[in-house]
């Protein structure tokens, strides 16, 4: 078991680790790498060589075959968090840092460039979704708003610029993606909660957040709708009825379903929740996924 991350945030319990595991869609899976230290997040790089992960403030890559992770640099940024995507050509990691802004660094390490704006109240950028062509991120800000603090989705062109806002609502939203054809961003919303935390998936247009169309309809806390490659397929983490927010330390699923919300079905059950599948972990061959379990004991 390894001990090689800085410790920062969130720490196991004694006794637990973290297990980085890929996974096939028939439910094979194999756990690739082990710590004791918090590890989250993985990303999968467009050429299938490599899975990006974030712990201890910072970014490390590995080979999904396993082996030891080897850090990448990003500069000046120590305080990144678990919403990092990368860019469908393979060369940028744009990231979010907890200093409440989103930047772009090169996948093979180098200076961060600042992505994302200024604002005159509260605004805290957390980063989800890169377009298919690379020219949009989309990202979902935690605004102050008079007296209360709003959770609502917008997008930003990836070389910087304007942000647009696509859902202006008072209940909480999180994980936008896009779909590979660009039309829809996917995401879990309590929109249509009726108790708090009640969150499920839902799409809507890419470009103005119209057609808004709900995707599941169940007990379970549905979050962080995630797209493969070949547009066939959705996975998302389910914590247990009446879990607030997307906690860690939960026993959640791992389940696939149609893009329209039809077939759900169970992938995988385990200990995980907050940095298991926060950002899209889809191997680019779309036959397997990488998430993070804390199993304990």
């Amino acid at each position: 078991m390894t001990h090689i991350f800085p410790r920062r945030g969130r720490s196991l319990a004694s006794g637990q680790r973290s297990e980085l595991t890929v996974i096939a869609t028939d439910g094979k899976a194999e756990v690739i790498f082990t710590a004791t230290e918090v590890i989250e997040a993985p990303n999968w790089s467009a050429d299938g060589q490599w899975l990006v992960f974030n712990a201890g403030g910072r970014l490390y890559r590995i080979a999904p075959s396993g082996g030891t992770p080897g850090p990448i640099d990003t500069g000046a940024l120590a305080n990144l968090n678990n919403d990092h995507v990368l860019s469908p050509d393979g060369s940028t990691i744009y990231v979010s840092s907890d200093d409440g802004h989103l930047y772009a660094l090169p996948f093979a390490g180098g200076t961060p460039r600042r992505v994302s704006n200024t604002h005159d109240t509260p605004f805290h950028y957390y980063l989800h979704g890169i377009s298919p062509d690379g020219a949009t991120l989309t990202y979902v800000a935690v605004e102050q708003r008079g007296d209360e603090r709003q959770a609502n989705i917008f997008t930003i062109p990836s070389a910087g610029g304007p942000d647009t806002r696509l859902t202006d609502l008072s209940m909480p939203n999180d994980g936008p993606e896009y779909s590979p054809d660009g039309r829809w961003i996917y995401f879990n919303s309590e929109l249509a909660a009726s108790r708090p935390g009640h969150a499920q998936i839902f799409r809507m247009n890419a470009v103005d957040g119209s057609d808004l169309e709900q995707l599941t309809f169940d007990s379970q806390v549905n979050w962080f709708p995630h797209l493969s490659p070949d547009g066939r397929l959705v996975a998302f983490l389910s914590f247990p009825p009446g879990t607030l927010g997307h906690p860690a330390d939960k026993h959640v699923l791992l389940r696939l379903m149609s893009p329209e919300g039809e077939n759900p079905r169970v992938l995988a059950s385990f200990f995980g929740g907050q940095g298991t599948i926060n950002v899209n972990s889809w191997a680019p061959d779309s036959r397997r996924l990488a998430y993070v379990a804390y199993p304990r004991g």
